[in-house]
């Protein structure tokens, strides 16, 4: 049975547990919200990772993507970055890889991490239908459900799965007053083969049999928002409310087989959209776990997106976003390193912890109290302890030799503290 078949049963599983402790929350919010599909635990059988719960009542996650190019292809590389996206806490992976070692990277990278790991099948199934057939246009079904299995087996425990790009909301994309168009590349995938064979999208019409393959190894489906925009002026506009309202459909037939899914969002978007976007989500979808990029809230701001989307994702999260993707200060430019990938997470880490205080989560508000208490008592190895870049923290403290160079003498918590204590 599935975690969520468990739940509906009212079983209580040791994952359920681990998620509660995790949370500092009653296991019979996990138990409910799995069953109602507000939560989801990716967690395939093939698979033990660390219990990671998103949605209704649990903590902000961040995920941090990874992955090779075809100019940059390198196994290594990769699970260092995977690695060290876990150790400045990102709470998921996923491999975006579509260079020639794909199966390998994503193979060493859930073998070498501890926490959930998620993948786009379709770009496998593209970059082989490239090499053998000459262009991702000539996919045919079969490969694209069996990168689907292919990857289940493997032990992948959440797939973003572009099953809400249809037909008629292709035939109307040379029409729309889109700049961007779709800068989605698996959703890009998708509608250049519906265009070029005028088919439906055999990820929609196949998607009972999809569900049958996610059931069987617990796969949590993360619906994939291949209309998201790519520009603020794009955002918010009817192809991508269309899509959503497709994939509001496809999570409905996810619960009644069982299965755990989620929904992807935007993208880039104005702030003030960003709220109204995340309730229209959350009604569509039935309250659905919610797991945006960004949102980027704007355009002209190449080098520092990680920035740009830090401040979308907290408002995103605070409004009732549960998943934040992160994005790297390379987005739009170029391969993120090991050093751009722990920006990127700091950065998403940043807006889940502010989006969770302004929710008022216990977990949120002890981390806080713990640093406050902290600085009033000048205890800098605590205070360093309980930053999310300790190593970055000590190294601005250490020139001043025992105290902040900012104030030095003048420290207005030491002038107090010596005439009040």
């Amino acid at each position: 049975m599935t975690l969520m078949e468990e739940a509906a049963k009212g079983n209580i599983t040791n994952i359920m547990v681990k998620s509660a402790k995790m949370e500092n929350i009653e296991v019979e919010k996990i138990v409910r919200g799995l069953a109602r599909g507000e939560i989801v635990i990716p967690h395939n059988v093939n698979r033990s990772a660390t219990p990671c719960a998103i949605g209704k009542h649990a903590s902000t996650k961040v995920n941090a993507n990874v992955g090779s190019s075809p100019d940059h292809d390198d196994v290594d590389l990769e699970v260092k970055k995977a690695k060290i996206a876990v150790k400045y806490g990102s709470d998921t992976v996923m491999d975006l890889s579509t260079g020639k070692s794909l199966s390998k990277i994503r193979k060493a990278i859930l073998k070498n991490v501890d926490v959930p790991v998620g993948t786009v099948p379709i770009y496998e199934a593209g970059v082989k239908a490239r090499k053998k057939k000459g262009a991702v246009i000539h996919m045919d079904e079969d490969d694209m459900l069996k990168a689907i299995e292919t990857q289940a087996k493997d032990g992948v425990d959440f797939m973003t799965i572009h099953c809400g790009v249809t037909k008629d909301i292709v035939d109307k994309l040379s029409k729309s007053e889109r700049i961007m168009g779709i800068v989605s590349r698996g959703g890009a995938f998708i509608a250049a083969w519906i265009k070029y064979n005028e088919k439906e999208n055999p990820l929609y019409q196949n998607f009972e049999y999809i569900l049958d393959i996610a059931y069987e190894y617990d796969v949590t489906l993360s619906l994939g928002d291949g209309l998201r925009p790519g520009c603020l002026y794009d955002a918010s506009d009817m192809l991508q409310i269309r899509e959503l309202i497709n994939l509001g459909e496809l999570v409905a037939k996810a619960r009644e087989k069982n299965v755990q899914c989620m929904v992807e969002g935007p993208g880039h978007m104005p702030l003030d959209q960003i709220a109204a976007n995340v309730k229209i989500q959350k009604s569509i979808c039935k309250n659905a776990p919610f797991y945006v990029l960004g949102p980027i809230v704007t355009d002209i701001s190449p080098g520092y997106d990680h920035i740009t989307a830090a401040i979308g994702g907290a408002i995103a999260a605070a409004a009732g976003a549960d998943f934040l993707c992160y994005v790297t200060p390379t987005e739009h430019l170029s391969i993120p390193g090991i050093k751009e990938v722990k920006e990127g997470v700091i950065a998403a880490k940043i807006a889940a912890q502010a989006a969770d205080v302004s929710k008022g989560l216990s977990k949120a508000w002890s981390k806080e109290l713990k640093m406050s208490e902290a600085r009033k008592d000048f205890k800098w190895d605590e205070q360093f302890k309980l930053a999310l870049d300790p190593k970055k923290a000590k190294k601005y403290y250490e020139p001043s030799k025992g105290a902040c160079s900012m104030c030095g003498e003048y420290c207005a918590i030491k002038i107090l503290k010596d005439l009040f204590e």
